[in-house]
């Protein structure tokens, strides 16, 4: 039974394969004999007696282990080993050697033989063992050169410099890298600590020295620090060094290594996307984020009595979205620019410029007791942008509409102060562009007050707390009612009914205007279609209603109006559009494409307070319109001789000479209509025939066919 265990053990043992390099038969045979009788080694042998016949068994075959005898016909001594060695540097090798050959046994073992035997003595224990620890040795060199090599290869691959710090003697190990990576050749750096911490940034060399005393003392288990490093051409990079002490049984270090890596690249992009992170993309001011934070510690110094007082200008351009309509948006971003070069070039050191989008702007003036400061800096802006920008051959001019906040009001919070700037540049633009408004606390109750109906018109648009009046149109000639002007009301839940002046701008600012223009639209035309069938005549009445340029901005416009005609049955030429001179002037090509389709398309065009603007004549004929609506402001002035008269007979000459009709708004009293009349002017509207009505006056007033 132990006889069949032993069998089975020695059939589980691995083969070893052996080359027996060794010329005469009757060793050759008595190491195979030792080697067959082994128990604690499986061989298969393979004997040649040739040197050059064992290179051509390798070059063919894997074998696990060599047996060499040094003395062969055709290799003798030191040679022999060399040349199998050389064919199979990771081939263990044991020499087999007599006692004349000793000596060169142990130099065989010098270049990398495993171990000799000397063949008379090498019984079967002595041979086994000699196999089983040449492989072992073998295969724990070639785990070992791995390891080395791959160690070597992940250097490299890393790119870090390694440095080796022996803590006793005071001398540093820098490698090759560690030195290229500082612009230096192997031979100009020594091997002192001071090689390393002189270069270090002045700035980073305390809390370098700190983090290194740390970790040396065993606070830390690792030194992890980012620093600066003067390399061979005195400019600084930024490097990562890491390392690790070593310690004896007490814990005291005795050597420290680690690596030193280049990390200049990263600190460019933390540094570049910091930068982007708080400076406008454009322009390159300081953005929203970065200029609270100013703003926050400048309110901070205040409160702390650490600073006088400060001001925050808020301001955008007037019109800035015709020079982007008009010329493109790349001449309105150059013109941005320039601006913002201006702005820079004529603030003072430590106070900030910032784009917070679009074409707003604010800046923060350190150092000012009173408004009066801030007041001579908004002087300065517009002194500024008064002086032209010459863009892509086009001399561009603009004005800037400026609010001003003092840090003396009580501020707590800087959102606070910007946001009160930013109401007061709202009332400067609602007080006519061009100016500057200082805030005050009736501003901010106003502005309260002015969110609160922004939020109840936004609720009633959406519930549907709208009603139409409508004021007749009145053939002066004739004296009787050929139209009517749709106007909306609002039914304000608390405060009734609202007129539009008092809420449209909001609709406006807010985009409201839009799904509210088109209800608008859709109620006058369903309702004149009513009126044309219930009182027919010839022309049918027609209905005016005035458009916003919101409406204008869509690309579906006329295709949506087109649909309301359609679900009304309302012929187009029984439709008026009234359009502002503003709509043409800021959204010229789209305007002019959009008018001339709905011209095509037989849809009536007015433009409303025609005088009121600045570029009418150069645009009647380019628009063509079909009736102008002369402003009210002339009308109420026909009573007194003076320039209002002299405009209104221009206007109708004018309109009489291009072919286009004309309607006079505001009409109060008799002697508007008498004077009107004489100019024969063709219609005429306002409070003298009739107030705006609801559908059912309007209906009794038509039915009643009045003459005036």
């Amino acid at each position: 039974m132990a006889a069949d265990e032993s069998r089975a053990e020695f059939q589980r043992q691995e083969l070893v394969r052996v080359l027996l390099v060794e010329d005469c038969p009757d060793h050759a045979a008595l190491i195979t004999a030792k080697l067959k009788k082994a128990t604690r080694l499986r061989a298969e042998i393979t004997h040649v007696d040739r040197v050059s016949s064992g290179l051509e068994r390798i070059a063919d075959s894997d074998f696990d282990v060599v047996l060499l005898d040094f003395s062969l016909p055709d290799s003798f001594g030191i040679d022999t080993f060399r040349r199998v060695h050389e064919a199979a540097p990771r081939l263990p090798i044991i020499v087999l050697t007599s006692l004349d050959d000793n000596q060169l046994a142990v130099q065989a073992v010098r270049e990398g033989a495993q171990d000799y035997l000397i063949k008379r003595e090498a019984d079967t224990r002595l041979l086994v063992r000699s196999i089983l620890y040449a492989i072992e040795r073998q295969t724990a060199e070639d785990a070992l050169r791995d390891s080395e090599e791959r160690y070597a290869l992940a250097v490299r691959g890393a790119n870090d410099g390694l440095w080796d710090w022996d803590l006793g003697a005071d001398v540093v190990f820098y490698s090759p890298r560690w030195k290229s990576m500082l612009g230096f050749e192997v031979e100009d750096v020594g091997d002192s600590p001071r090689e390393w911490i002189d270069r270090i940034h002045p700035d980073d060399r305390p809390p370098f020295r700190r983090h290194l005393d740390a970790h040396l003392a065993g606070a830390s288990e690792q030194l992890e620090f980012e620093h600066r490093m003067r390399n061979a051409a005195g400019e600084y990079l930024w490097v990562l060094a890491r390392g690790v002490a070593v310690r004896d049984e007490s814990g005291k270090p005795y050597r420290m290594a680690g690596s030193q890596t280049d990390i200049t690249a990263r600190k460019r992009a933390e540094h570049q996307l910091q930068h982007d992170a708080l400076h406008d993309g454009l322009t390159g001011l300081a953005n929203r984020v970065l200029f609270i934070d100013r703003l926050a510690f400048a309110l901070a110094d205040v409160q702390r009595r650490a600073a006088p007082h400060f001001s925050v200008l808020f301001f955008d351009l007037d019109r800035f979205k015709n020079v982007n309509d008009s010329l493109g948006h790349a001449v309105g971003d150059k013109l941005l620019l320039g601006i913002s070069r201006r702005l820079e070039h004529f603030l003072r050191p430590g106070d900030t410029v910032a784009r917070l989008g679009g074409d707003e702007f604010a800046i923060l003036i350190h150092r000012v007791e009173d408004a009066s400061g801030a007041i001579h800096v908004a002087d300065r802006i517009q002194d500024i942008l008064s002086m032209n920008f010459s863009i892509g051959g086009h001399d561009v001019m603009v004005t800037a509409s400026i609010g001003i906040a003092h840090s003396s009001t009580g501020y707590t919070n800087p959102e606070e102060i910007l946001r009160d700037a930013d109401i007061a540049m709202y009332r400067a633009k609602a007080e006519g562009k061009a100016r500057y408004e200082i805030f005050d606390r009736d501003m901010h109750q106003s502005a309260v007050a002015l969110l609160k109906l922004e939020t109840e018109l936004r609720r009633s648009v959406h519930r549907g707390d709208f009603l139409m009046n409508y004021q007749p149109i009145v053939s002066l000639d004739r004296g009787r009612i050929v139209g009517f002007e749709g106007l909306v009301r609002w039914q304000h839940p608390e405060r009734g009914i609202v007129t539009p002046a008092n809420f449209i701008s909001i609709a406006e600012e807010t985009g409201l205007i839009v799904p509210l223009g088109w209800w608008v639209l859709r109620e006058s035309c369903q309702q004149t279609r009513l009126w044309q069938e219930q009182f027919p005549s010839e022309p049918p009445l027609w209905i005016s209603v005035n458009m916003s340029g919101k409406l204008f901005l869509k690309s579906d416009m006329v295709d949506h109006l087109l649909g309301i005609l359609e679900e009304t049955g309302l012929e187009p030429r029984s439709l008026r559009l009234e359009v502002t001179e503003n709509v043409v002037m800021d959204h010229a090509d789209l305007a002019i494409r959009n008018l001339m389709e709905l011209r095509a398309l037989g849809i009536q065009l007015s433009i409303d307070d025609f005088g009121t603007g600045y570029s009418s004549l150069s645009y009647l004929q380019r628009f063509h319109y079909d009736e102008l609506k002369i402003d009210r402001s002339f009308v109420s002035q026909l009573s007194s001789p003076g320039e209002s008269r002299a405009i209104v007979e221009t206007i109708l000459n004018l309109a009489n000479s291009l072919g286009i009709g004309v309607v006079a708004e505001g009409i109060e009293t008799a002697d508007q209509v008498d004077r009107l009349r004489q100019m024969k002017c063709p219609h005429g509207q306002g409070y003298w025939f009739s107030r705006p009505l609801a559908p059912p006056a309007a209906e009794e007033l038509i039915a009643s066919a009045p003459t005036w």
